[in-house]
């Protein structure tokens, strides 16, 4: 009986984190990694939790550590992709200054040909 009801309460703990996560607003890469890795570390957890008898104790334990395994790469890969926005930004930013200059090259030109 204990099995089932720490079955239940895993079951709902992640229904909760789950349907919590659908605000409306899309998941950063940090979130997307931590659910996903709670997900699969319950899972595989579960599964070698069932091997020594104890199911839910495994899928808590793997959807733990899973979830700190998922945080830290999110976490990695969201930084990641703020860095290359930044690069991004900083090379239109570049590319507009040398079209500005280009384009003040060409009148001085046509200033000294007129003159």
């Amino acid at each position: 009986m204990r099995k089932y009801i720490a079955g239940f309460a895993g079951l709902a703990l992640a229904s909760a984190v789950l349907l919590s996560s659908c605000s409306g607003t899309p998941l950063s890469t940090r979130e997307e990694g931590t659910l996903g890795g709670g997900a699969l570390g319950a899972g595989a957890g579960a599964l070698v939790g069932a091997a020594v008898g104890h199911p839910a104790a495994g899928a808590l334990i793997g959807g733990g550590m899973g979830a700190l395994g998922g945080f830290a790469v999110g976490n990695q890969m969201q930084n990641q992709e703020a860095a290359n926005q930044q690069t991004q930004t900083q090379v239109q930013q570049q590319q507009q200054e040398l079209e500005q200059q280009r384009q003040q090259l060409q009148q001085m030109q046509q200033l000294n040909e007129t003159e």
